[in-house]
């Protein structure tokens, strides 16, 4: 995970891209109160886990994979089935 810091409120997250549309988002502290913009959506009595995201940290991570800032990595698969079983009765 790469760490990438939202250019309008400086939060900084951690970041993974592997396709144009799938990316994951690892906060390093509790949201609500790191982000400005979820801390309103959570004053005004949105529960943390009904906000998708802040549109502002979105187009951070997306101008940082456009400009070759946050790596896309493609490379990741997911486990193919029976692999885990398998790998437990080997042991």
């Amino acid at each position: 995970m790469q760490e990438i810091t939202c250019a309008d409120c400086a939060t900084t997250v951690l970041v993974e891209k592997f396709s144009p549309s799938h990316t994951s988002v690892q906060w390093l502290d509790d949201a609500a109160r790191e982000c400005p913009r979820i801390a309103r959506e959570v004053a005004a009595g949105m529960h943390p886990s009904s906000i998708p995201t802040c549109p502002a940290l979105r187009d951070s991570i997306e101008r940082s994979a456009r400009s070759g800032l946050l790596a896309t990595d493609s490379r990741r698969s997911e486990p193919a089935r029976g692999q885990l079983i398998a790998a437990h009765e080997r042991t």
